[in-house]
């Protein structure tokens, strides 16, 4: 929990404070990078914008609502702003690598550690992690998503299907999950 007083100094400049908002705040909003980076260096420029953005915005946070919340919201933002602005979301939308196959909606028999899911959620094409990430682990809706991509909502709803079934047959690849399952799970362990 961040206190008012950190708050309040960070939004006075002083480095002190800012330097201990990053410390307690980078590793997890590193995380959230990383799950929209092609490349590790990338996600060190997200995480490098959304701080720079939280700095210069603190002032407009009106202690409504949680703090780590407001400042999430403006990493996955910067995130795919970084994305877009870098035409690095575009340039691998690819939605025909996909063909026949069949996603099951059955129950999870079984746990899957969050990291071995979020390996095989970098392994994705970018146009498909960044869909599930907003959608699935972010809770954007659709329409919420169009907007921010600059792409259609059935982009998006066609996007996050083949991602789900292209992220399924990794995991089944893998022998991470038992043939009938669902990716509620699977999505839970990543934000846990």
């Amino acid at each position: 929990m961040i206190d008012q007083s950190l708050i309040n100094a960070c939004i006075e400049n002083n480095a002190a404070a800012q330097r201990e908002l990053y410390n307690r705040c980078s590793g997890l909003f590193f995380g959230i990078c990383y799950r929209y980076a092609i490349h590790k260096e990338d996600a060190e420029d997200m995480l490098q914008e959304s701080f720079i953005r939280i700095f210069t915005q603190l002032h407009n946070f009106e202690n409504r609502g949680n703090f780590e919340g407001w400042m999430r919201k403006i990493v996955v933002n910067a995130c795919i702003n970084y994305l877009t602005k870098n035409r690095k979301f575009l340039d691998h939308i690819n939605l025909d690598s996909i063909h026949n196959l069949e996603f099951k909606e059955e129950s999870v028999s079984s746990k899957l550690l969050g990291k071995q899911v979020m390996e095989c959620l970098l392994q994705m094409p970018i146009g498909f992690r960044v869909v599930i990430n907003l959608y699935a682990i972010e809770g954007f809706s659709h329409k919420e998503i169009s907007d921010m991509l600059e792409i259609s909502e059935s982009t998006s709803r066609s996007q996050y299907i083949r991602g789900k079934q292209f992220l399924e047959s990794i995991l089944l690849e893998r022998k991470l999950i038992p043939e009938a399952t669902t990716t509620a799970e699977w999505f839970s362990l990543l934000n846990g």
